[in-house]
């Protein structure tokens, strides 16, 4: 009875519409209160999920990208990006990929990519004769590649999940991701071509060179983050502390673009964004204390090692599962309630924890250009002024084509495994 009062309440906030966080904290107290259980056990599971060091390294990270976000950073990464790739036809849209490539590494979260990138990809494309829904389908689309090349929050909330260092974490996300940056550019080419969407002329070394030069302070961070976090000589959490304080110098004294005014608000926003998460994870850690104390992971795995204990075929299941899960749920709500029973699933099949992780997370960045709830489809909708069908359409190529990417790495785990053990082991 408490457990169909879960699920039950649960779902229903979810289809109503309530904040997931919200939701996952309603299904436990009335879990918690059907079982007679004391109430005290919400906050002292929220304060133990919340109490882990590792993720003090997020409003690290998402401070960090605000201050270059606000410091000029996105003009400077756009502009070079630009400068590469500029001149092929549908330049602007392979350049759109490119920035949120060299983003990636700066923001660690799509959505952050999609809203930056967008506000200066999407009308810039528009007035350059591309049509709105594409140009907002490819930024939506190539947003999901910021979360996979470190840093990356969905990797950090993971790494706490699964006890593998956040270090290897971020590099097993590289290689994936640049693959799927890759791949979306050839995408975008295939589509530019066919559609003889326009190009641009060659600015020449010069204006390669100046864009290089311009954006360097800015692309010099992600070197910082992962030079730390390779060399030993930094936690994630103080990589984290260290990149907001090198964007703080760049943005204001380097570039001059962001106002000692500014910062006091920036850093409160930050503080918001960061809570919220926070939040999320303690109500999360409640509800998943509670789905493990009735034994649902176990029993999930055993139903499906029942059917197959084939490894291939769980591990399609498990993508179909998360692919569908993605298309309705917030990325890091579903990580964190669905993460240990599935890895319990996957580990019963011989599915390395870490090419586990990576392909878990690929599935979920995959959900933010998936309607109904496609988080980085509405952003760059609303930037394009855009009803979301019409968006919709010109992302499914986009779609067909990470998954792809999505199966090569399910099924070939050393794209995932292959960087981090040649670092650390």
């Amino acid at each position: 009875m408490s457990l169909a009062l879960l699920v039950g309440v649960f779902l229903g906030g979810l289809i109503v519409g309530i904040p997931v966080a919200v939701t996952l904290g309603l299904a436990s107290l009335a879990y918690i209160v059907s079982a007679g259980l004391p109430l005290v056990v919400i906050p002292q599971k929220m304060y133990a999920g919340m109490d882990v060091f590792v993720l003090l390294s997020i409003p690290g990270f998402i401070l960090a990208g605000n201050l270059m976000n606000h410091g000029g950073i996105t003009e400077r990464i756009v502009r070079f990006a630009n400068a590469i790739v500029g001149w092929l036809r549908g330049g602007l849209g392979l350049s759109n990929v490119a920035a949120s490539m060299l983003f990636g590494g700066i923001s660690g979260t799509a959505v952050a990519d999609s809203a930056s990138i967008g506000g200066v990809m999407i009308p810039g494309m528009k007035k350059a004769g591309y049509p709105a829904n594409f140009s907002a389908a490819v930024t939506a689309a190539s947003s999901t590649v910021g979360p996979m090349i470190p840093p990356s929050v969905p990797m950090i909330i993971v790494g706490s999940l699964s006890g593998v260092s956040v270090g290897r974490m971020f590099m097993a996300g590289a290689v994936p991701g640049i693959l799927l940056g890759l791949a979306m550019m050839v995408t975008t080419y295939v589509i530019a071509v066919r559609k003889q969407f326009p190009r641009q002329p060659w600015q020449g070394m010069g204006e390669l060179g100046r864009s290089f030069f311009g954006a360097f302070w800015a692309l010099f961070m992600t070197a910082l983050i992962v030079g730390g976090l390779l060399s030993g000589m930094m936690t994630p959490t103080e990589t984290a502390v260290v990149a907001s304080f090198y964007a703080f110098l760049v943005g204001a004294f380097v570039y001059g673009e962001l106002p000692l005014k500014k910062v006091p608000k920036i850093v409160v926003d930050s503080a918001i964004a960061s809570a919220a998460i926070l939040v999320l994870v303690g109500f999360a850690n409640v509800f998943g204390w509670i789905l493990v104390s009735e034994r649902i992971p176990q029993m999930i795995a055993d139903a499906v090692l029942s059917v197959t204990d084939n490894k291939y075929v769980v591990i399609l299941l498990i993508n179909v599962f998360l692919l569908c899960i993605g298309m309705f749920m917030e990325t890091i709500a579903a990580l964190i309630v669905l993460f240990v029973p599935l890895l319990t699933l996957a580990e019963g099949v011989g599915v390395d924890p870490l090419h586990f992780a990576v392909f878990a997370v690929l599935n979920l960045m995959i959900g933010l250009t998936t309607p109904p709830v496609g988080v980085c489809l509405f952003v760059c909708a609303n930037i394009a002024r855009l009803p979301l069908a019409p968006v919709v359409r010109a992302v499914l190529p986009f779609l067909v084509t990470n998954i792809i990417i999505l199966l090569l790495v399910s099924y070939i785990p050393a794209l995932a495994t292959w960087l981090p053990t040649a670092i650390f082991d």
